[in-house]
């Protein structure tokens, strides 16, 4: 479920449905950086800000406050701006917890954490970040999940040594299993995921630290692919919810996620620049894996229209960002930054849209081989590097491309509402007649009602 803002009152909180599995915030739109966190049994009083030292800003700090059901709103919040004041001040406020927790879980034995113990937790963790994540150009999505992990799901370990918990895998075991309790198997597995690779990029710098991995000691919990992707028979549907949709750039985002293939991160940074019209492609310039991973998307002429689409919307809607995106929108970055919508308007969009160009992609005839390819997949085997891909770009994957498409937009033929968006000169009209109500509207002083939202 996606996060949510509201003004938080104990009346509010209560009225909030826990989700299936997993969790979600509910932000306070008075004091920024409070939240609840609403998890299936739980939900906690949290507040997060910037812990500054010497007037820059050092790491982004979680801190729980207190249950919902044992402390009020009004209590968590006055909590909550003493809390921001000290990490402003570059004090954590629970410092002393911290360090009582990490000495009761390691054992009377040890009193404190100093740098004769070798490396914390933080420190590995601000290197692992700098020297491999940052030097191979992972992306801002990335390395906000890692920092997640690390800062909030083991924020009673920054401080302790990884030596302390190469020597006590029982500490990581306990962990994985109150995460499995607390946050879901998925999310406990990911942030094992997470620490196992701190601690081997740390391992490589400080021999002194045991060999075996502590999370090599867990017992992981099962996962399965989801299986979220749309059938030819499904797509009928999923485009008259899509025809609906109030923000016309959003609607030619979805589709070309849709019609592509491409991961949506990708395609949110893609400029007018990087589309080659002469030769029909589209140069995606950071997909996953980075700058090195960039390649050229072949494009059909569904796909085309549906760039010109966005394009065109954009100038009307966004004149301001129109010229640097292909889907502008009034955010900090200046482009789409979140395609997510209500279950209840659109019923799939992201990767489960990629997973259905994949499921198409086998009715339509195309082999896996070619999937692959214009999914940019990496080929197993010894034969992958004896292939020139932009060789077949021209040809070959674009007609395999066009075949895709065209097994798309042959299960919604025949479908009024998506003729009068999908139809030629479609776009142009409704720009036009979004600019008369407009114009109408300011004459008579009357709010415009045409369905024409910025992101």
């Amino acid at each position: 479920m996606p996060d949510i803002r509201l003004l938080l009152t104990d009346k509010a909180i209560s009225a909030l449905t826990a989700p299936e599995k997993g969790w979600f915030l509910a932000r306070d739109t008075e004091l920024k950086g409070f939240f609840v966190v609403v998890g299936k049994r739980k939900r906690t009083f949290t507040v997060q800000g910037d812990l500054r030292q010497g007037g820059k800003r050092a790491a982004s700090v979680r801190v729980a406050i207190g249950d919902c059901n044992e402390i009020s709103t009004r209590t968590a919040r006055a909590a909550a701006k003493s809390y921001l004041a000290q990490l402003s001040q570059g004090q954590h406020p629970k410092a002393e917890e911290r360090a009582a927790k990490v000495r009761t879980t390691q054992g009377p034995e040890i009193k404190e954490t100093t740098s004769t113990e070798g490396v914390t937790l933080s420190e590995a963790w601000n290197r692992y970040r700098d020297a491999h994540l940052a030097r191979k150009e992972r992306s801002q999505k990335t390395i906000t999940g890692y920092r997640d992990h690390i800062e909030r799901i083991f924020a009673e370990w920054l401080d302790t040594p990884l030596k302390t918990l190469g020597e006590d895998p029982a500490l990581v075991i306990r962990k994985h299993d109150a995460l499995t309790e607390e946050n879901g198997p998925y999310m406990a597995n990911s942030a094992m995921r997470t620490l196992r690779a701190v601690y081997n990029h740390a391992r490589k710098a400080n021999r002194s630290l045991p060999t075996n991995n502590p999370v090599a000691a867990i017992d992981w919990n099962g996962e399965q692919r989801r299986n979220t992707a749309m059938g030819a028979n499904d797509l009928k549907g999923w485009f008259l919810d899509l025809a609906e949709l109030n923000n016309p750039i959003r609607r030619e985002f979805h589709l070309f996620t849709l019609l592509s293939g491409c991961r949506p991160e990708a395609l949110k940074q893609i400029k007018p620049e990087h589309i080659d019209f002469r030769r029909r492609v589209l140069h995606v310039t950071k997909p996953k894996g980075g700058a090195k991973r960039a390649f050229d998307i072949p494009l059909s002429r569904q796909m085309i229209l549906c760039l010109v689409r966005a394009i065109r919307f954009g100038r009307a809607m966004q004149p301001m960002y129109a010229g640097d995106w292909v889907f502008p929108a009034d955010s900090a970055t200046g482009h789409l930054a979140e395609q997510k919508e209500h279950r209840g308007v659109l019923s799939k969009w992201g990767n489960e849209l990629r997973q259905t160009f994949r499921t198409i992609a086998i009715v339509a005839g195309v082999s896996e081989f070619d999937a692959r390819l214009l999914m940019n997949h990496a080929i197993p085997g010894v034969n992958a590097g004896y292939i020139t891909r932009h060789k077949l770009l021209e040809d070959h994957l674009r007609s395999q491309q066009q075949a895709i498409s065209t097994t798309i937009f042959t299960s919604i033929a025949g479908i009024a509402i998506v003729h009068n968006w999908l139809a030629p000169g479609a776009a142009r009209r409704a720009i036009q007649e979004a600019r008369l109500e407009t114009n109408s509207s300011a004459r008579s002083g009357a709010p415009s009602n045409k369905k024409l939202a910025a992101d």
